[in-house]
């Protein structure tokens, strides 16, 4: 079977994708590696910015989208695209997984990306000993404690404010002098008294041996170093982009986004992105929504005039 779409990924974008997809009439199917549909929202504790739900939790936004979609007919496999090829002088995309290949006339790619990690010493061996890149997930673990957050964006300062909630000390460690979080939240995060940020420093290493037990910081403007106790440390600096089943097929940024407008059109003809995978300003729940929707609309376009 030749479907008019397939979309890869299930996160905001993809569910997004998949619900005007089904109201546009296409034939098409979700593929997702992963059980359970939302993506990155699924880590959020509570959205707050979503128009119309606010407050909502991730986890209930995510199964609301899932559920949207599938009530409308949509159809779902779990399983995991490890490369994709085009034939017939790529008017067919053919979508290789263990063991089976789904073929189709256009593709949307909407796999979201992954967390960064800072790539010191001690930090893969103490991964889920104490390091953590998900505050919402593991933080009622260090109730009481003394934990650090790494990073100076949006996400790192909500991970620090949802921490301040239930740990004794919370350290926001900063590599700059100054944040690049909205200003509200920066607001919020200087009403939290038992929030600390060390500006202009850097972690070098994880310490600790079954479990973890501090960091070691250095000042980049003076060279100091010093060590911190902890019993966590949350890791919030950035996401890597999941394009690894499209090296060489379509192009990309220098930091390894699809280049892609709000259309979703890639430098190959058929093949859309949407969400956090591709070249964007900002990467937000709605604009992943935004981009699904597009990219549908885009879709369309190209089977009208293939």
């Amino acid at each position: 079977m030749v479907y008019d779409l397939i979309v890869v990924g299930s996160g905001p974008a993809g569910l997004a994708a998949a619900i005007y997809a089904q109201r546009a009439g296409l034939s098409f199917v979700v593929l997702e590696k992963e059980y359970v549909s939302g993506g990155q929202v699924l880590n959020t504790h509570e959205v707050d910015n979503y128009p119309g739900l606010p407050g909502i939790g991730g986890f209930e936004l995510g199964m609301k989208l899932r559920e949207h979609a599938e009530q409308l007919g949509a159809e779902f496999i779990t399983i995991e695209v490890r490369h994709i090829e085009t034939e017939d002088e790529g008017r067919i995309k053919v979508l290789y997984t263990d063991g089976e290949e789904y073929r189709a006339r256009t593709v949307i790619l909407a796999m979201g990306a992954r967390y960064r990690k800072l790539g010191v010493p001690g930090e893969e061996q103490l991964a889920g000993m104490g390091v953590s890149y998900c505050a919402t997930c593991d933080g009622a673990f260090f109730k009481g404690r003394k934990v650090a957050v790494v990073g100076g964006g949006d996400v790192a300062v909500e991970d620090a404010l949802f921490l301040a909630k239930g740990c004794e000390k919370v350290y926001l460690i900063h590599r700059r002098d100054s944040l690049r979080a909205a200003a509200i939240l920066q607001k919020k995060l200087r009403e939290c008294e038992n929030v600390e940020i060390l500006w202009d420093t850097e972690v070098t290493r994880v310490l600790g041996e079954e479990h973890v037990e501090g960091v070691w910081l250095k000042n980049k403007k003076d060279s100091s170093e010093r060590m911190l106790d902890l019993d966590g440390v949350f890791i919030a600096v950035g996401m890597v982009p999941e394009t690894g089943i499209i090296t060489k097929l379509l192009q990309i940024d220098k930091d390894g986004y699809i280049v892609a407008g709000e259309d979703g059109v890639t430098s190959r003809p058929g093949i859309f992105a949407a969400g956090d995978i591709r070249t964007k300003q900002l990467r937000q729940i709605v604009t992943a929504a935004a981009d699904g929707a597009n990219a549908v609309a885009s879709v369309q376009d190209y089977l009208i005039r293939e």
